[in-house]
């Protein structure tokens, strides 16, 4: 009996476990949306971006939202957060990989509001990390640049180590044009214009005619002046031919607005809980630009080709 009895205290105590273990697809009534920028909305680009996310989130979904502009420190988003939960805010979109941090500290103190973020590699009970699946998008456009490039010589500028699209880069180009030479080059800043334009000016004296800036303000800097010097760039998070014209030969996109808006209504669903997910060209949240009239026809079919194989896949063609 008492052996009987053991083993179901033992079942029942797994059960307990696995289920724990499990999302409980439970469904959330959000009614206010906040989101937290570390800049302005007005920039353009990565901000401006995202506030039409949140924008879109308040038309498509009938939310309340809410939003700080230059907010950048741990005891500003601590202020930000106490003001948004005043205001019955659920869900915080931090519109930054910075945020993964300043978030991770202080989720536990607000159990009932949602955080989410992008790009980063902290997660909790209540904290969501959106990951853009950027090594993808880097190889595509290195392939562009292997191909475009006469001198072989290309650049990127990014802004850190640690973003994917910069291996992702060197291995579309090294795939597309084994002999090209690849300058890499980092700003340690999403926005300091004036360093990136140091680089750009170092690579264009020692023969780049392709260039990749994967920063945020700095890249359109950089655009223009690819343009002024007759040579080829590919544009950033936006479709920045308005910028540069043809010159720019395609832009890598990431579409962080339809990526915010999806996230908040799986999250409504119960169908998105704590943890860290990566999305791309499959979930249409990455994609490539128009193609400059500079490239030939043919290859843009090859790299269509390439870009549906792994959508289908999953594998990069240097993968295969």
């Amino acid at each position: 009996m008492e052996k009987r009895l053991g083993i179901i205290l033992f079942t029942l105590l797994a059960m307990l476990t696995l289920t724990g273990c499990f999302p409980s697809n439970s469904s959330q009534n959000i009614e206010k949306v906040g989101m937290l920028i570390e800049h302005s909305i007005n920039d353009q680009t990565w901000g401006s971006k995202g506030y039409h996310g949140l924008l879109d989130i308040e038309k498509e979904l009938d939310m309340e939202v809410y939003f700080k502009e230059g907010v950048q420190t741990q005891p500003q988003v601590n202020r930000a957060i106490e003001e948004f939960a005043n205001q019955g805010v659920q869900l915080i979109i931090g519109h930054s990989s910075t945020y993964g941090q300043f978030f991770h500290t202080i989720a536990s103190s607000y159990p009932d509001i949602q955080f989410v973020y992008v790009n980063g590699a902290y997660s909790d009970d209540n904290l969501i990390s959106l990951n853009f699946n950027s090594m993808s998008m880097g190889f595509f456009a290195g392939m562009v640049a292997g191909k475009m490039t006469e001198s072989d010589h290309v650049g990127i500028i990014a802004a850190y180590e640690w973003q994917p699209e910069v291996e992702g880069f060197y291995e579309g180009v090294a795939y597309q044009n084994p002999d090209a030479n690849i300058n890499i080059q980092y700003v340690y800043s999403w926005d300091e214009s004036e360093i990136a334009m140091d680089h750009y000016r170092n690579m264009v004296d020692n023969g780049v005619d392709v260039i990749y800036p994967t920063g945020d303000a700095y890249s359109m800097k950089v655009v223009e002046e690819a343009q002024n010097d007759q040579i080829y760039s590919i544009g950033y998070v936006n479709d920045q031919q308005s910028i540069g014209g043809q010159s720019v030969l395609t832009s890598t996109i990431q579409h962080v607005d339809k990526l915010y808006l999806y996230a908040v209504e799986q999250i409504e669903k119960g169908e998105l809980e704590g943890g860290i997910y990566n999305y791309g060209f499959t979930e249409e949240v990455i994609s490539m630009g128009p193609y400059s009239d500079e490239i030939p026809e043919d290859f843009q079919d090859h790299l269509d080709e390439q870009l549906n194989e792994y959508i289908e896949t999953g594998l990069l063609p240097d993968h295969e």
